[in-house]
């Protein structure tokens, strides 16, 4: 009798070991084929159609390094639009769960108006606030005629010291409500009693935010930091959206500028600009983790 259960044991653990069979294989077929043959072509000067190409061994990085300044630009209009989008995005988020968690009629109805920007495409997203950013007659100049406060009308897309802050706004409007439902599923899972416990200790609504909901909204906040991060580096069609095809020096960014160098037949150097991309994002995605643990202890 125990021999038949060992078997049948050990044939369950085998069975188990084919369950991530599936997921693993389109893992190595999407992702980790196609970083190994990014490795390939970074080395390379191949232009994407020639069938023989030449090794360059590390130019291509090293001109990235030294000597690219308009991929400097686009990394720099990168770092601000995640600063910006990161602090901003994740901030409001916060706030509209604190105020909306508790479930009453009305805040399902504001619930549904602040995430119903996210269901809209991005491409659509940016025609609407194309339209509101127009020098001659978008809504923002339009509105400042209206009130007198003409003087203060901008080219706010081709600005190239604040383009970038204009895309940011439109990037929180468009998520903001998607993570606001990822901190008030974090807030709901939080037990009551710890409240109560606290207000019989006499802490009041700072301190328990600072000592209850902060700690343990911990999780929460690690998600949205993270997703805001890619999704600041993923603004791509976005970007095209409001900025044209190319989008031009104020509103280059990372995701762009590979996506022109691909376009002009530079494989190999486009191949080195993604793999520095991602290897940023990485980077920036684990320093942003550590950081909020250690804030959060």
């Amino acid at each position: 009798m125990s021999s038949t259960r060992s078997a049948r044991s050990r044939r369950a653990s085998r069975a188990l070991w084919l369950f991530p069979v599936p997921a693993l294989a389109l893992y190595l077929f999407f992702f980790a084929y196609p970083t190994v043959q990014a490795v390939q072509y970074a080395l390379t000067d191949w232009d994407g159609y020639s069938a023989a190409y030449r090794s360059v061994g590390l130019d291509n990085f090293r001109q990235l390094a030294t000597g690219d300044d308009v991929f400097r630009n686009a990394a720099e209009n990168n770092l601000k639009l995640m600063v910006v989008v990161v602090l901003a995005q994740t901030a409001l988020a916060l706030l509209l769960a604190l105020y909306l968690v508790r479930t009453t009629r009305a805040s399902t109805v504001l619930r549904a108006l602040f995430f119903l920007p996210t269901v809209l495409s991005s491409v659509a997203v940016a025609f609407v606030w194309r339209f509101v950013y127009d020098p001659d007659g978008g809504l923002l100049n339009s509105g400042l005629r209206a009130v007198g406060l003409g003087n203060l009308q901008s080219v706010y897309l081709g600005n190239p010291d604040t383009a970038v802050y204009w895309l940011a706004l439109t990037q929180v409007w468009f998520h903001a409500g998607q993570m606001m439902v990822v901190f008030i599923a974090g807030l709901q899972a939080i037990p009551r009693e710890l409240y109560e416990a606290a207000e019989l200790d006499g802490a009041g609504r700072l301190a328990r935010f600072r000592y209850v909901t902060w700690p343990l909204v911990a999780p929460a906040t690690g998600i949205v930091v993270a997703y805001t991060t890619v999704q600041s580096f993923k603004a791509f069609d976005l970007v095209l959206g409001l900025g044209g095809n190319p989008p031009g020096p104020a509103l280059d960014l990372l995701s762009t500028r590979v996506y022109t160098t691909f376009s002009n037949n530079q494989f190999g150097y486009a191949a080195a600009q993604s793999l520095l991309f991602m290897a940023l994002i990485a980077l920036l995605t684990w320093v942003q983790r550590r950081a909020i643990r250690r804030a959060t202890r």
